[in-house]
């Protein structure tokens, strides 16, 4: 079975609550809860009530790369997505499913992260855990023993792959012409107007599509299908061109890249060193 929403190209990649509870306890299905907090409290607010048999994973700690330079946060290396996976008993054969609570936007962040090295069978949840918990689905407050009946997996991770850009290769892609740079941030920083890096503005070429344009107003869930497309349209930007999305950490350009695989857009990539590297580099182009 597949998650489905009216019109998707790629529904695979999205899981319903309705589609999550018929799976729950099933072995090859595997559940991540990436609930994230600034102070660290991620994790006691996973063991105060999560889906039943989630484990908590924490992007910013596990998932990104602990010795890059600068304030850019760059993707983790295989060796540390596979102590996540292990830790997680995900396995090459696994489905594994994300959820939040901020809109998708660190699950879309960990999806990206594990699709790039290689794991195909990743979903978001749709609407995340508010609305697991305003259906009254089950929650448990159990830790899950990953140690106990569970039969042996491995994940082999094959990355990072082309999901993933590097400063220097969106330096040659600029003016590429099947090539979109897409700029997740909210339009007063993509204009110039706010920043804290060294220069304010955007790369040059690249399209404002900010991602919390992608939800419905006031809830956790995506807008359908045809209203994302309507606003991917009324931007100019259509399928067949290389995707590229960036903001200033790769959290918000994950969700971007999420959802544009979602809608079908077969070549699309995440620039994880964004803004924060780009805008920090007086070498580079800007505009305002």
């Amino acid at each position: 079975m597949i998650a489905t929403m009216s019109g998707l190209a790629r529904p695979e990649f999205l899981a319903t609550t309705d589609w999550l509870a018929e799976q729950l306890g099933r072995a090859n299905v595997r559940i991540l809860d990436a609930r994230w907090r600034p102070d660290g409290s991620g994790n006691a607010v996973h063991l105060a009530g999560h889906i039943p048999g989630s484990v908590h994973v924490d992007w910013l700690a596990e998932l990104v790369d602990t010795e890059a330079d600068g304030e850019a946060i760059r993707v983790a290396s295989p060796e540390r997505v596979a102590a996540v996976a292990e830790r997680a008993h995900i396995g090459d054969g696994s489905t594994v499913v994300i959820y939040d609570d901020t809109q998708g936007l660190f699950a879309a962040r960990v999806w990206w992260t594990l699709r790039a090295h290689g794991l195909e069978n990743v979903r978001v949840l749709d609407g995340g855990y508010p609305a697991w918990q305003e259906e009254g689905r089950p929650i448990s407050s159990a830790a899950v023993d990953m140690g106990l009946g569970q039969l042996p997996v491995s994940f082999t991770p094959r990355g990072p792959n082309r999901l993933h850009l590097t400063t220097s290769d969106i330096r040659g892609l600029l003016g590429a012409p099947d090539v979109t740079l897409l700029d997740a941030r909210a339009p007063a920083e993509y204009r110039g107007f706010e920043g804290n890096t060294r220069r304010l503005g955007h790369i040059p070429g690249a399209i404002n599509i900010p991602v919390g344009s992608m939800h419905t107003a006031g809830s956790q869930r995506l807008r359908d299908s045809d209203d994302l497309r309507a606003r991917l349209h009324a931007a100019n930007i259509s399928r067949g061109r290389r995707m590229v999305a960036y903001d200033g950490s790769g959290v918000a350009a994950s969700k971007l890249a999420f959802v544009l695989t979602l809608l079908g857009h077969e070549d699309v990539a995440v620039y994880d060193g964004g803004w924060a590297e780009w805008g920090n580099r007086l070498d580079l182009p800007v505009d305002r």
